[in-house]
Formats: C-alpha cells, sequence, structure tokens
C-alpha cells in the first residue's frame, strides 16, 4: 500500500514538474519573437526559420508513427480536415500571433492568449449547443475584465493608447479566436487519428504553408541573409518553445489529469511577464498583475470545470 502511495506521489510529482516545464517553454515564445524583431526580421521569415528548425522533429515523430503502425487509417475527407485544419488553425494562428507581437508588450500577448479556453467554451455553446452553466459565465466575465484591466497596464506604461497597440492586441486576440475554433474543429479528429500523429500532422501542414507564404510575400532581407542571431534564436524557439513543451505537456497531463495540469499551467503568464522584464526590460505594472491575476483565475475556473466532464 505504501508502495503504491508513494509511486502515485512520485508520478505526481514528475506530471506537475512536465506540465510547470512546459508552461514556462511555451511562455518564452513570446520573447524570443521580439528579442529576434529587434534584428529587423519579419514576420513571415521569422515564421518559416521556426517551422524549417522544428519540422524536422515532427516527420521524424510521423515516419516512426507511421513505421510502428500507430497511424490509424482515415477517410480521404478526414485527411483533406486535417490539411485545412493544418493551414487554418495550426499555422494562421501562429502568423496573427508573431504579427501582434510586433505592436503589443509580451506580457500583454500571452495574457490575451491566455483566455482561449474561454473562446472554446463559446464557440462550443455558439456551434454545438453545450449549455453555459453560471459558473462559466463569471469565469468569463473575470477573463475578459482581467484582460481589459491588463492592457489598462500597458496603455499606462506607454503613456498613451496608440493605434499600433490596438491593432497588436486586435491581431493576438483573433489569434486566440482562431485556435480556439481549431481546438473545437479537431475534436472529432483526434480520437480517430490519436493525439501524436494529429499534432505531427498539423505542425507539419502548417510548415508547408509557412513556406508557401513565405514564398509568395516580399521580404526585406534575404533568408539566407539574416543575423546570425536570428537563427540562432528561430533554433532556439524551435526546440524549447515549440517541440519541447508539445511532449512534456503532454507527459504531463497524461500523469495528473487535465483539471491539475491547468491549475499548473497557470503559471504561463507570470512567466511571460517576469522573462519579459529580465531580458526585455519591459514595465511590470499593478494593473498587469491585477489583470493577470484576473485572467489566470477565469481561465482556471473554466478548465477546471471542462476537465470533469
Amino acid at each position: 500500500m505504501a508502495t503504491t502511495q508513494t509511486h502515485y506521489n512520485t508520478q505526481s510529482f514528475v506530471g506537475a514538474a512536465f506540465v510547470l516545464l512546459a508552461a514556462v517553454a511555451f511562455s518564452s515564445k513570446a520573447v524570443m519573437v521580439k528579442l529576434a524583431y529587434a534584428d529587423g526580421v519579419d514576420v513571415e521569415s521569422l515564421l518559416v526559420l521556426r517551422m524549417l528548425f522544428s519540422a524536422p522533429f515532427y516527420l521524424g515523430i510521423a515516419a516512426w508513427l507511421y513505421f510502428t503502425g500507430k497511424v490509424e487509417h482515415l477517410a480521404r475527407r478526414d485527411w483533406v480536415a486535417v490539411a485545412l485544419l493544418g493551414a487554418v488553425g495550426g499555422y494562421l494562428p501562429m502568423w496573427l500571433d508573431f504579427a501582434g507581437l510586433a505592436y503589443v508588450s509580451a506580457g500583454l500577448e500571452r495574457i490575451i492568449l491566455f483566455v482561449y479556453p474561454t473562446m472554446v467554451v463559446l464557440i462550443s455553446a455558439m456551434v454545438l449547443g453545450r449549455a453555459i452553466g453560471r459558473r462559466e459565465v463569471y469565469a468569463l466575465g473575470l477573463s475578459y475584465v482581467g484582460v481589459a484591466v491588463a492592457a489598462g497596464g500597458d496603455v499606462q506604461s506607454v503613456g498613451q493608447l496608440t493605434p499600433q497597440m490596438l491593432l497588436g492586441a486586435a491581431l493576438v486576440f483573433v489569434s486566440a479566436l482562431v485556435y480556439a475554433g481549431y481546438l473545437v474543429a479537431s475534436g472529432h479528429l483526434i480520437p480517430k487519428l490519436g493525439v501524436m500523429p494529429f499534432t505531427a500532422c498539423i505542425m507539419l501542414v502548417a510548415s508547408l504553408a509557412s513556406g508557401v507564404h513565405y514564398v509568395v510575400m516580399p521580404h526585406p532581407m534575404a533568408l539566407d541573409g539574416l543575423p546570425f542571431h536570428v537563427y540562432a534564436i528561430a533554433l532556439l524557439m524551435a526546440v524549447v518553445a515549440t517541440v519541447l513543451p508539445s511532449f512534456l505537456l503532454s507527459a504531463g497531463i497524461h500523469r495528473i489529469g487535465s483539471s491539475r495540469a491547468a491549475l499548473v499551467g497557470t503559471v504561463g503568464p507570470v512567466s511571460t511577464i517576469y522573462l519579459a522584464y529580465m531580458f526585455l526590460g519591459e514595465d511590470v505594472t499593478v494593473l498587469q498583475l491585477a489583470g493577470t491575476a484576473c485572467v489566470m483565475a477565469g481561465v482556471f475556473a473554466i478548465t477546471t470545470r471542462t476537465g470533469r466532464k
């Protein structure tokens, strides 16, 4: 009995550590993007580098899953759906997010993105007819009030509300909205294909979409003429903020469940604010911290309730 309890405690500790590391790693992405922008790289060039560096990992995973017989046979329309989701739900939110980061702080970007679980609830209610309870209504209100308060903190730091800030916040908000729609739309495909095969396929399609978008867009600098610093950041972003946390999060949820993972994962916005303060010199205001606390509380209330169903 004692051995079983010890094993359970160890699994819980390891799972929580995995989720914590994943949250911190994911949160570092915005800081890396801002650092790369300081070297003059454009959105499409940075994105295509990120996907070029991460694609071999996902291609290796897809090949291993295929040759070990872990990929389910899907109908052609399901594969078409996967391709569309990879382009629209995989790549488009990335581009919107990266574009928004050119105008807003890393801290505000993470806070806005963090409300995507509330958007999943709203989209599920509108599209799938799922009921929204009183707890969800309060959580939604708290989350969006938190975003408004945090945005007020950013305005306080800058000194005025600029059109660029509004554009950046809107781009990040739409990114979160598109990603939430992607999660709802992918709900019936993930059980058919499996989590790992689905993720690998989506990321590979997103990589292809990134390459196509880069080719059709003009760029101030050639991809092979960027500063070395940009390549290093893109590689770090691909490994530390893309591939590694995706596996850590899956392993963590497997050990402690989605509800407890949601609690640990709320460290994400706080981690971004701290990293942005350390590496970018971004101000930390009382309004930003208060807004972050509201968003974290609202999202936690939504995700833990969802996790019980």
